[in-house]
């Protein structure tokens, strides 16, 4: 019966992140449009679509990677039913607010929602604290359910077997699994960017409720912006490479994977490095200290080494010249690893101070965030969502239009991308709803990108009518065939 609830719950988030990820495509490939000069929207418009877009990929990309550790965590510990279901219904209800904002408010301030530009009320004024509301529930749910999940971690692992630091010794008595040194490197991060945010909007509160008599400080509310913002971002792709390091060798025919003193090294490393690279988002704020700054360029370059080069490493160990049992889900995984890659080589330059005031408000940091996030993290869950359904229900056979929705990802991502970051190398500007004549390509480039987009989102309609028929057909059958 646990099991079956699991799965059923499991079964729904794939189907309500899969819908929401194709509204939200819609979105970004009439921005698009609109950029290349096809379609006429209002500014106004533009920015409530880039607004929703922006939140709700981070949203739902971020539970598709915790429903998926939620869900493979249950081979290791028991997990909480409960804290899953409270984080769904407060991310449905999150989802709607913050919709409703947008969409009937019009709050259109960017899914970065820099201070003060949510107070300086440009759309409905209930738009505002229904915006930060949204974003406070939605917190709340993913905060309990992280909480949760590392609180049954620690249930069957002592803090030092947690984060592995036992495997720094030859023949350790307990073996931790790297899914689970992972989860738990992961889910210390993101406690730390959400209780960040709920500091973030208590102060936004606190100065919109003040009436004038109260006022942040900028600065501040940048650094906890960021800390909150690209963390989560960042530590949703680890969670995505949780549930990697625990069924890609066991779909290859492979032996299962295993904690070395190298692999714990690198992942508690990184989860020092990944909570101080957001300050290469404060370089142009010459207020911050230097020393920050420093630290924001070193910890970029430095977050990518340890991930990236012990996953990347055990991924071409795992394939080169070995028989692989290659599926639709290993070749997901596959892909969207060089898709992280090229996507991380991108931030990397950009988080180089030299370019960075080169780069940064260009058309190169979408390039390199929709790199990593569209053929990165999203391949993870796509694959993940492929495994789980196939096996919940038994339909081990051969999947059909494989080969078509492959080549439709690739055409369409890396089509899409190229414009972006070709853009970003001509110093084309991001975030404008439409471009001045002093940059002719911009106009061309921004209707290609939302053809390319098109063929995409057609992969991910295949995706989704495949995954969601097998997901329905989980959810309606009898408990006792669980």
């Amino acid at each position: 019966m646990e099991s079956f609830k699991i799965r059923k719950i499991t079964s729904l988030w794939i189907i309500v992140v899969l819908t929401l990820f194709i509204v939200s495509i819609v979105l970004g490939i009439l921005m698009r449009l609109n950029q290349g000069e096809i379609i006429h929207q209002s500014p106004a418009g533009f920015y409530v679509n880039m607004t929703t877009h922006g939140l709700t990929m981070i949203g739902i990309w971020f539970v598709a990677g915790m429903a998926a550790v939620n869900y493979l965590m249950e081979r290791y510990v028991k997990t909480s039913y409960g804290a899953n279901l409270f984080a769904f219904v407060f991310t449905v209800i999150g989802i709607l607010m913050l919709w409703t904002a947008t969409f009937i408010g019009k709050f259109h301030a960017a899914w970065t929602f820099l201070y003060p530009l949510p107070l300086k009320i440009m759309w409905a004024k209930w738009a505002t604290p229904l915006f930060l509301f949204s974003l406070a529930v939605l917190g709340l749910g993913w905060l309990v359910w992280s909480i949760s999940l590392m609180a049954k971690i620690l249930k069957k692992y002592s803090i030092s077997q947690a984060f592995a630091w036992q495997h720094f010794k030859k023949n350790p008595k307990v073996e931790t699994p790297p899914f689970i040194l992972i989860s738990m490197i992961t889910l210390i991060g993101v406690i730390a960017c959400l209780i960040a945010a709920v500091i973030l909007l208590v102060l936004f509160f606190a100065e919109y409720f003040s009436n004038g008599s109260f006022v942040n400080d900028a600065l501040l509310m940048k650094n906890l912006t960021y800390f909150f913002g690209h963390t989560i971002a960042n530590e949703m792709l680890y969670l995505g490479l949780a549930v990697i390091y625990e069924l890609f060798a066991e779909l290859s025919g492979r032996p299962k994977w295993k904690t070395t003193w190298y692999v714990a090294l690198a992942w508690n490393f990184t989860l020092i490095f990944i909570l101080t690279a957001f300050f290469h988002h404060l370089y142009m704020d010459f207020v911050q200290p230097e020393g920050l700054q420093i630290v924001g360029q070193l910890a970029s370059y430095l977050a990518s080494l340890p991930a990236a080069g012990v996953t990347v490493f055990s991924i071409w160990v795992a394939v080169y010249r070995t028989k692989i049992n290659w599926s639709l889900t290993n070749l997901l995984f596959f892909m969207g690893v060089a898709g992280w890659v090229i996507g991380g080589l991108g931030a990397v330059i950009d988080a180089t101070i030299s370019n960075n005031f080169v780069l940064h408000n260009t058309l190169w940091v979408p390039a390199h965030f929709h790199t990593y996030n569209a053929m990165g993290n999203v391949l993870f869950s796509l694959a993940f969502f492929n495994w789980f359904s196939t096996q919940c229900t038994n339909q081990i056979k051969k999947e059909s239009f494989v080969k078509l929705k492959l080549s439709l990802l690739l055409i369409g991502g890396i089509g899409f991308l190229l414009a972006f970051y070709i853009g970003g190398a001509d110093s084309i500007p991001r975030r404008y709803s439409n471009y001045p004549a002093e940059f002719p390509m911009a106009a061309p480039l921004a209707a290609g990108a939302a053809l390319f987009a098109t063929f995409y989102l057609i992969a991910i309609l295949l995706f989704f009518f495949n995954i969601s028929k097998k997901c329905v057909k989980i959810m309606s059958s009898p408990t006792s065939l669980s």
